[in-house]
């Protein structure tokens, strides 16, 4: 899951999420005013007694934490691992079903969501990179995605050593798969 970056986002996290991690990369203005809200309403825990540059720390979320949004730029929160969904840094279920996938989707609404499925193609040499990408609410930009509310797409992969091979090629073909403009990365 990407950022919660908008107050209608943060709303709406609230109806299937009770914490967040919050997260500061980099000294931006308002950030430690935003942090002193969070401290002043006790919702914020943070991994280290005294927060450095850099610092990471969970947020219960609650109604009435809406109006601090949008967060300054530095500041990231991303919910909390919550199952079927793991954390930004959970390896991937490999025993992810279809329908834990489906479920997970349609809790998210709004949020942005950005599942792979990494496998070969059938028909196709094994090859590295082959999958498929799933963005919801965000966008694909330069080998990465970006939240935009609203937006959806799905990238295929069929790895880089077979993508433009006369094998890629006609396996696409064949496919019947109505596809945009090649993306770098996907």
């Amino acid at each position: 899951m990407e950022p919660v970056t908008t107050a209608e986002q943060y709303a709406y996290a609230l109806s299937a999420f009770d914490t967040a991690r919050i997260y500061r990369n980099r000294g931006e203005p308002g950030v430690g005013l935003s942090l002193e809200e969070l401290r002043r309403r006790t919702v914020v825990t943070f991994d280290n007694d005294e927060p450095n540059s850099w610092f990471a720390g969970y947020v219960r979320l609650r109604p009435d934490l809406t109006d601090l949004w949008p967060l300054p730029a530095g500041l990231t929160l991303t919910l909390d691992s919550a199952s079927p969904f793991g954390d930004p840094y959970s390896e991937p279920d490999p025993d992810c079903t279809e329908g834990e996938l489906d479920h997970m989707v349609s809790v998210l609404g709004p949020l942005a969501l950005n599942a792979s499925w990494d496998y070969g193609w059938r028909g196709l040499a094994e090859s590295k990179d082959c999958g498929v990408q799933l963005c919801a609410n965000s966008v694909w930009t330069r080998q990465i995605a970006e939240p935009s509310p609203g937006e959806f797409g799905v990238w295929v992969s069929l790895g880089a050593r077979v993508a433009w091979t006369t094998e890629g090629e006609n396996w696409l073909r064949d496919s019947g798969l109505l596809l945009g403009e090649p993306q770098q990365g996907w």
